[in-house]
């Protein structure tokens, strides 16, 4: 009887130091996801007003219908971020925004439009573009947040509707010197590699040969013809925690 009487007592002691350790584990969860919610809940507000403090760069003449009818404000864009080199808007996502370029593809994975540290980053060109007419395929890269902000909207080019519709197909890209207008010939998804992001080639033959692949890999045959003559725009964004990337492949039509 005293054995028995005995262990019940030890059984109840553990019972006492085992569930406040629980009950401090589950409050450190809580906290810890709290300050995390929190703060991607901040950087979102963030990210939007700015958005909203840039909305009055960019106006839309609606009695134009080509590229001509944006008219962008890059004094006021650079006098902001000097890194500004482009506006990009993808119909029928919603991808709007000024794109930045600087010395590296890591600072504005982190930081925002006003230079401020945000998860959310910022959209931008590859460092590795000269982005002087030259390049054989610019590539910009956007966050896929779950508000939809940055390049959250992109996985839209996988769907039958955005696909089928012609005004999706054609992407506005304006520079302070050009108005350009990029015709859509690839979307897919694919597990994360560097291939399609090489921004130059050595031969016209291996940029052929790389024409050829991405062409091919397309979810969609759009009937468009690229040669080496023509250049790319590829909008790149991650996909499923990181192992995917959901992508979008255009040629220059009009300048």
């Amino acid at each position: 009887m005293k054995g028995k009487h005995y262990n019940g007592n030890k059984k109840k002691k553990k019972g006492k130091i085992i569930i406040p350790i629980l009950l401090l584990i589950f409050i450190s969860i809580m906290i810890f996801t709290g300050i995390k919610i929190f703060n991607w809940l901040k950087e979102n507000r963030d990210s939007n007003d700015i958005i909203e403090d840039i909305q009055d760069t960019i106006s839309i003449d609606e009695n134009i219908d080509t590229v001509d009818k944006y008219n962008i404000d890059f004094d006021s864009l650079k006098q902001k971020n000097s890194d500004t080199i482009a506006w990009l808007k993808v119909n029928g996502t919603d991808i709007e925004y000024p794109v930045v370029k600087t010395t590296n593809n890591d600072y504005y994975m982190t930081h925002s439009f006003d230079k401020s540290y945000n998860s959310a980053g910022w959209v931008f060109m590859d460092y590795k573009d000269k982005f002087d007419g030259t390049d054989n395929n610019m590539v910009i890269y956007g966050h896929n947040r779950r508000d939809g902000s940055m390049f959250g909207t992109l996985k839209n080019i996988l769907t039958e509707e955005w696909q089928n519709n012609a005004e999706n197909l054609i992407i506005p890209f304006i520079t302070e010197d050009k108005k350009s207008e990029y015709q859509v010939f690839s979307v897919y998804r694919i597990e994360k590699e560097d291939y399609y992001i090489t921004t130059n080639f050595g031969t016209d033959k291996e940029f052929q040969t790389f024409i050829n692949k991405i062409k091919s890999r397309s979810v969609k045959d759009f009937n468009v013809n690229v040669t080496t003559e023509d250049h790319i725009l590829t909008l790149s964004t991650c996909a499923d925690n990181n192992k995917y990337r959901v992508v979008l492949h255009a040629k220059k039509i009009v300048e």
